[in-house]
């Protein structure tokens, strides 16, 4: 899949999807991008959830369905956000979300419908995508760059 590196994982129900999003937590670092795979109702935002949970975030964690953008301050001073995509008409919104304000500063980045930003997003360090699997969902996580590689080792460090 990728020289970098891939994790595959089942995820029996959505407390192991949010687990897995608290496993990741521990691999992140300043200017990460995520850019988050799946159907509507596949699990993104409920991963994403696991992340903040991971990284003492107590807030209301919610999709960004509507606002395109939700930022969370995080406790060691970084910036989360996460974006959804989906509803975006033109990549170019982008520009008016503060994209760039968001890499320039080094917050880490999770990007739903990340298809939807081509052009005007930051390249991705790891593609994680979910889909519908039995009665479960199927992680796959694929490292793309060198920086991936190694939140994606770390990772499937901790889920043997």
């Amino acid at each position: 899949m990728s020289d970098f590196g891939s994790v595959r994982l089942f995820l029996k129900d959505e407390a192991a999807t949010v687990k897995a999003g608290t496993q990741l937590a521990v691999a992140l670092n300043a200017g990460a991008v995520i850019y988050l795979e799946g159907d509507l109702g596949a699990g993104k935002t409920t991963f994403t959830r696991g992340v903040l949970r991971a990284c003492r975030y107590q807030g209301s964690v919610k999709s960004p369905t509507y606002t395109l953008c939700e930022p969370y301050e995080l406790s060691d001073g970084l910036q989360l956000c996460h974006f959804d995509l989906y509803r975006l008409s033109n990549p170019e919104e982008l520009e008016f979300l503060g994209i760039r304000d968001y890499v320039a500063s080094n917050a880490i980045l999770f990007i739903e419908w990340p298809n939807r930003g081509e052009g005007w997003l930051p390249p991705a360090d790891l593609s994680v995508s979910l889909s519908e699997s039995g009665e479960g969902r199927e992680l796959t996580m694929v490292a793309l760059t060198a920086r991936g590689g190694v939140m994606a080792a770390q990772f499937g460090e901790q889920s043997v």
